[in-house]
């Protein structure tokens, strides 16, 4: 009899010991059709009569914390996704209980209507002598173009060409890249050792030299401009997350737009340290001292990003009357604010979701001359380019282009304006244009 009593106090004892008070939930939503986490899934739970507001992570899930046995109800909510309600409750003997629920997708696709361009793409430049590596129209119309005779490296010079015939030509003293276009629409010719200004004066091209540092550093984080406000970033390609500021040039004043970060991104990118020998803690650990910069980041940077998994950032800012658009892909949302800096509305977006299936190649165009935003998508190597509606964020219609394997797609005055050669063809690369549908 002692016996039995004994071990009646020892199971209540062990009853007793599991019963916990309060449970850590975590709720996971997944993809039905293909079992992947979806990120940004908006979540609306009732606890004791109380609304509570949650998103997902980009690995899907997110976690909260209430009694044991409390009566949780729940909706999960996704553009993209048929939404879903739930009632349960959170019993468990142990501190952590999981959930798992599956959203079915909408046959929300965009509306593919591929159109051939009126009559054969234009040729804007060819030539039998010179390759066009790349070019920046002018808002004059003019083109100017940096092109080579058979390697790039071994001998560049600008063309000035107005569609009809060549206008100017000059010789780059140096190893050309590339071109870019600052916040003021000026051309820029970027090289190994050097950044030449390029301007024209009386039909002829000129340069001028402007120390590479101070380009980069100054010059080429300035995103756009109005009469008194510019708006630039401190965006870094080895880093996760970055910011967009104004800077007031009236009274010289700063302030932040808005921040852009990917979570997942920032977590492995600080998780690489763990993984590190000794040797390199150390390092990065006297990094830390000497910059007061987190070894982590150190780590991160000089490590992670070499990486098959790291991946830049793509957020880009535009400027059209006034208004400013901010594509934040992270939290699935385009942002709009005024010439301030302060948000007038989200709208959510999603035309970057699924990239193998769309052929989306993160990568937006403004037309200089009107301000409308374009997405460009890939298949199969054609090139396809849909209008973004910023109302809305949706993609109408997508114009398909005309050649496969194009490089170099710009937008001007309504026209696509992009670089080509024949596969197989002993013809030089030439520029062309085509007139946009939209």
């Amino acid at each position: 009899m002692r016996i039995f009593f004994f071990v009646s106090f020892l199971l209540l004892a062990t009853v007793n010991f599991a019963q916990v008070d309060s449970v850590i939930v975590e709720i996971n939503v997944s993809d039905k059709t293909d079992d992947e986490p979806i990120a940004n899934v908006n979540a609306t739970l009732t606890i004791n009569g109380k609304s509570l507001f949650k998103r997902t992570s980009p690995r899907g899930k997110f976690t909260i914390k209430v009694a044991n046995k409390q009566l949780i109800n729940g909706s999960l909510n996704h553009t993209l996704f048929e939404g879903s309600k739930f009632a349960q409750r959170a019993i468990s003997n142990e501190d952590t209980l999981k959930w798992y629920f599956s959203l079915i997708p909408l046959n929300r696709v965009l509306k593919e209507v591929v159109v051939k361009a009126p009559g054969v793409p234009d040729t804007v430049f060819g030539s039998r002598k010179l390759n066009v590596a790349d070019f920046e129209v002018q808002e004059n119309g003019d083109v100017l173009l940096l092109t080579y005779p058979k390697q790039l490296k071994k001998g560049s010079e600008m063309v000035l060409h107005n569609g009809y015939e060549t206008i100017s030509t000059f010789t780059i003293p140096g190893v050309a890249k590339e071109l870019v276009s600052d916040f003021r629409h000026n051309t820029h010719v970027v090289c190994e050792d050097n950044v030449y200004a390029i301007y024209t004066n009386e039909k002829k091209i000129g340069i001028a030299t402007i120390e590479k540092d101070y380009f980069f550093k100054y010059l080429a984080p300035i995103v756009d401009t109005n009469q008194t406000k510019m708006y630039f970033s401190n965006f870094n390609p080895d880093f996760p997350a970055f910011e967009y500021f104004s800077y007031d040039q009236l009274d010289s004043s700063y302030r932040k737009i808005c921040n852009i970060k990917d979570y997942l991104m920032m977590e492995l990118y600080r998780s690489e340290y763990k993984w590190v020998d000794i040797r390199t803690k150390l390092w990065a650990k006297r990094k830390e001292i000497e910059t007061g910069v987190d070894k982590e980041i150190w780590v991160g940077a000089n490590y992670f990003t070499q990486s098959l998994y790291y991946k830049e950032l793509y957020a880009p800012l535009f400027h059209r009357n006034d208004t400013l658009f901010v594509f934040d892909y992270y939290k699935d949302l385009l942002f709009s604010y005024d010439k301030y800096g302060d948000v007038l509305d989200s709208i959510p977006i999603f035309h970057h979701y699924k990239p193998k299936k769309t052929g989306w190649k993160a990568e937006l165009i403004q037309d200089k001359a009107n301000g409308q935003i374009y997405a460009l998508y890939d298949r199969a190597g054609y090139s396809f380019i849909g209008k973004i509606d910023t109302k809305t964020g949706e993609i109408g219609t997508l114009m398909k282009l005309s050649f496969r394997f194009v490089e170099k797609i710009q937008i001007q005055d309504n026209f696509v304006y992009y670089i080509y050669r024949p596969f197989e063809s002993p013809q030089k690369k030439f520029l062309y244009k085509e007139r946009s549908v939209f």
